[in-house]
């Protein structure tokens, strides 16, 4: 006998009302049962059950090591079904959703590697760069670019989100090359209309922080767009450095401000908090985490 089942059977005896009932929900004799209480109350010096032939109560300590044993035999039904379900194979829809850019540039070429992997998952993607309500919109899992609010949801923190300051040749023939962030007060940037980069652009350099307020005629809520009109000439850009890399290895466009860096954003995947999560969702964060995850220190 061990104490694990003597927990399992005095919690079924107490629950039951006798041993004979729970002799036989556990299909074994009643005089089984009692040999198991008797183990247990002679491993923890105590009585835990008052019986006579008619009834049984439980004594004071009785009734206090009932609940503790209840929420233990409960947590271990709670983690073997955890494993039981990492076990499972991922199957089934998942709806995800991510800003635009990094769902085009970042995570769309790594989901035929995923679905490679779990051929009995199909994802449905949403791009947007509105802030999608989780639950009320039905996603299993959300990207967020930025800081988080106090959402509910639990975060997997990613690599952050590292963001490029550049201009077409053209713009800065026209116009003349910046050569500190305040420069930017005089030329024309192409303004991403979502977050605190529609009116100012933050630069890390000798002088420390310093944030500097920007203007421009062309305003946009589409990294893709922006980048079409920083290519014409019309002006600074700044964006991810997915959406930029292959332009400014081409020479389209050129790279500003050598002494000073745009310090990164904060990217995480956000999931909803229940106690166990399906396979095909632990599978997909397992594999976002590999593939963006944030490896330094916490």
């Amino acid at each position: 006998m061990d104490r694990f089942s003597g927990m399992n059977v005095f919690v079924k005896a107490v629950e039951l009302g006798s041993f004979s009932a729970a002799a036989e929900a556990l299909n074994m004799s009643p005089q089984l049962v009692g040999k198991h209480v008797q183990f247990l109350e002679q491993h923890l010096g105590v009585r835990l059950l008052n019986r006579t032939t008619r009834r049984q109560h439980l004594t004071e300590v009785g009734s206090q090591f009932y609940e503790r044993s209840r929420n233990i035999l409960a947590e271990v039904e709670a983690a073997e079904a955890l494993a039981a379900e990492t076990r499972a194979v991922p199957r089934g829809k998942l709806r995800v959703n991510a800003p635009v850019t990094f769902g085009i540039h970042a995570l769309a070429p790594t989901l035929p590697k995923y679905l490679g992997a779990h051929p009995e998952v199909s994802i449905d993607l949403s791009l947007t760069n509105r802030m999608v309500d989780l639950i009320d919109e039905g996603y299993d899992a959300v990207f967020r670019v930025g800081e988080l609010a106090d959402s509910g949801l639990i975060a997997r923190r990613l690599s952050p989100y590292r963001l490029v300051i550049c201009a077409a040749p053209s713009y800065l023939r026209a116009r003349g090359t910046p050569s500190t962030p305040d420069d930017l007060r005089n030329h024309e940037c192409l303004i991403f209309s979502h977050t605190m980069l529609r009116t100012h652009w933050d630069f890390e350099g000798p002088e420390g922080n310093v944030s500097v307020p920007i203007s421009g005629r062309l305003m946009i809520d589409n990294g893709e767009a922006l980048l079409k009109a920083a290519l014409a000439g019309l002006g600074i850009i700044l964006q991810s450095s997915e959406l930029i890399q292959s332009s400014l290895e081409t020479g389209a466009l050129v790279p500003l401000l050598p002494g000073y860096s745009v310090p990164t954003r904060p990217l995480h995947v956000l999931y909803a908090p229940d106690r166990r999560i399906t396979p095909k969702l632990r599978s997909f964060l397992d594999f976002v985490s590999a593939e963006f995850g944030d490896h330094g220190p916490v």
